[in-house]
């Protein structure tokens, strides 16, 4: 029987995300809360742009407003519920979906930030999976409706992975990663919190430097300045993500060890580590120049930015474990002085300790 898949939050990622699966033929509602977004998808579908146009995607989705929700409750339960809001939503979007899941039904956190715990909470560790959407998707909804990813796609790297709390690669891991196949690579992992904090240490040297810089993608790594702060908050991540006994990977391309020895002050480490920021190395996708964390993205929609649950936990486990890691600390307190609007967002907000 073909799976009822439900996205609660249909935004940059859920809205990509659900419109691929529909246009592959899987059964997906897509939930959110934005009025304007929703009309236009119940009127339009979603627009789907890309680095190429083989990337173009124009299709009819299946869409509610929040405030709809309880419809579900005379429709085919739901199989999957991919959460796909802010951190800080998570506790609430996840009891809003749980009550229309299927006796089998499970929830996948397909956020930022490490949420399994939050799901979990409300719905129990059984019903829990976590995806991990890498950081070669990076997409932007600039307009209701419409969704635009800023980095190519690759064969040779895995966009999503899947996997389970227990760390058991299982059935349904096995075929939520088949279903997440119809979007872009995708495999299903033994390693979910591994995979996890490695891609935390990814946003967390990027997604709060560009929310406090104001900068893109390309122009942060190319200024050298912020290139450095950028390569401290990777070194102080991969030191307190190995203290806590994670199986870490690439930071995007970076090799982790030797990008925490970039940071200890090991000079040909740090030559090795900005050559693959600044000229990009094996393993790293093109991006646009437009392409913009997700978190800048927050900051310019004058939304909550997710600072407390990515680089603040970050600085709150190293304190946990004895790691210290004051570059996260010092960005979590400059992104929330942008966010209040006390600063603007410039590259001086970051260099106050360099």
């Amino acid at each position: 029987m073909p799976k009822r898949i439900a996205i609660v939050g249909a935004g940059a990622v859920g809205g990509y995300v659900g419109a691929h699966m529909t246009a592959a033929g899987h059964d997906v509602t897509l939930i959110d809360p934005w009025p304007d977004h929703v009309d236009y998808m119940k009127a339009h579908g979603l627009e789907i742009f890309g680095m190429t146009g083989e990337e173009r995607l124009s299709v009819k989705v299946n869409a509610m407003h929040m405030t709809e929700v309880q419809a579900l409750a005379k429709q085919k339960p739901v199989d999957i519920a991919f959460i796909a809001v802010k951190s800080y939503d998570t506790v609430w979007a996840t009891t809003l979906i749980r009550q229309y899941l299927s006796p089998s039904g499970c929830l996948v956190s397909m956020q930022n930030c490490i949420n399994e715990e939050r799901v979990a909470g409300v719905a129990g560790w059984g019903r829990t999976l976590g995806c991990i959407v890498t950081g070669g998707v990076g997409v932007d909804l600039y307009q209701p409706g419409h969704i635009r990813r800023g980095y190519a796609k690759r064969a040779d790297i895995t966009s999503f992975y899947i996997g389970e709390p227990s760390g058991k690669i299982t059935k349904r891991s096995e075929e939520i990663a088949a279903i997440m196949a119809s979007v872009d690579t995708s495999a299903p992992t033994d390693n979910l919190w591994g995979e996890r904090w490695t891609k935390l240490c990814v946003n967390g040297m990027r997604n709060g430097v560009s929310a406090a810089t104001g900068m893109g993608g390309n122009a942060r790594d190319t200024h050298a300045a912020v290139r450095r702060i950028c390569i401290q908050l990777g070194g102080e991540s991969v030191r307190v993500g190995q203290k806590l006994g994670y199986r870490l990977g690439k930071i995007g391309a970076l090799p982790f060890e030797i990008l925490a020895k970039a940071m200890e002050g090991d000079s040909a480490s740090y030559t090795q580590i900005e050559r693959l920021m600044t000229e990009g190395g094996a393993g790293q996708a093109e991006r646009s120049d437009y392409q913009r964390p997700s978190m800048a993205q927050d900051m310019d929609k004058g939304r909550r930015t997710e600072i407390e649950f990515m680089n603040g936990f970050i600085a709150s486990e190293g304190v946990r474990v004895g790691v210290n890691a004051p570059t996260h600390d010092m960005l979590t307190r400059q992104v929330l002085r942008v966010e209040r609007g006390e600063i603007p967002p410039r590259p001086e907000n970051v260099l106050i300790n360099s």
